[in-house]
């Protein structure tokens, strides 16, 4: 029977700000799924800078995927289509190279507003930054 572990003596998780290299297992995924993976792994090592740099870059790219409102047309209740999801509209579709332009993006405003920050004398805030543009970063790989 294995051994058991005490938590006490776990080792402790990351220390804020700070980043894991990609997980080899995500090698030849796409970048959304390899950046869902790597926000599962930064919550479970409770890595705040890396998981919230991912969710937005996550939600940067849903939002990119987001209908035109003005493509929205409403017309008269009574010439409407009826029944379950009729009125459903598609998701634009974002290839790969759309991805990953937006996360770079991501990436050059995270430092654009370190650099600011550091104008500013907030090197505590300028570095958080850095840290999670280096979380996107590490996503992006060689891929």
């Amino acid at each position: 029977m294995p051994e058991r572990v005490n938590s006490s003596t776990d080792p402790a998780p990351e220390p804020y700000g700070r980043t894991m290299p990609t997980d080899p297992r995500t090698e030849g995924l796409p970048l959304r799924d390899r950046l869902r993976a790597a926000l599962t792994a930064a919550m479970k090592r409770r890595d705040r800078c890396a998981a919230g740099a991912l969710r937005s870059a996550l939600g940067a790219i849903d939002n990119a995927e987001a209908v035109d409102a003005s493509e929205v047309r409403a017309g008269a209740i009574e010439s409407s289509a009826v029944g379950l999801g009729v009125a459903e509209a598609r998701r634009r579709e974002l290839t790969e190279a759309d991805i990953e332009r937006i996360v770079r993006t991501e990436i050059d405003e995270r430092h654009a507003a370190a650099t600011e920050y550091e104008t500013l004398g907030r090197a505590d805030r300028a570095a958080d930054l850095r840290a999670e543009a280096q979380a996107l970063t590490e996503q992006l790989g060689t891929h």
